[in-house]
């Protein structure tokens, strides 16, 4: 008899089964020849809207905005928003108590270097900045 290796899945598996098991649900945003751009997983639960942007292991984005907020890929009130490494981000993003913010956090200038635009199939499309 054989015994095959155990399994383990990647941190990238590990981080997203997380992520799902506490609710965010997925959209996987594609460039015009079908290459993906990013993951991006929203939760929405009590009167906020909790969005993390995985583009890389090491460059993560999460934000915590009012329910209300029109734009969740470009929001205009943040209540909470962390950058940096995969591990420490969505850690903080799930240690937020689920009902804690439900005022404003003072207006933080984030340096965007693109913007989300929709393609009319139902799908978004970021362009990088290119100045």
């Amino acid at each position: 008899m054989t015994c095959s290796p155990e399994i383990v899945p990647s941190e990238v598996e590990a981080v997203l089964g997380r992520l799902i098991s506490r609710g965010y649900r997925f959209v996987h945003p594609r460039d015009a020849s079908g290459e993906l751009v990013t993951v991006v997983g929203v939760r929405m639960h009590d009167t906020v809207v909790d969005v993390v942007r995985l583009d890389g292991e090491d460059d993560v984005t999460a934000t915590r905005m009012p329910y209300d907020e029109p734009n969740i890929l470009e929001p205009k009130q943040v209540l909470w928003q962390r950058s940096g490494d995969m591990n420490d981000v969505v850690g903080e993003l799930l240690e937020l108590p689920d009902d804690e913010y439900l005022q404003p956090a003072p207006q933080t200038r984030v340096n965007a270097r693109g913007c989300w635009v929709p393609n009319g199939s139902g799908r978004a499309k970021w362009l990088q900045a290119t100045a």
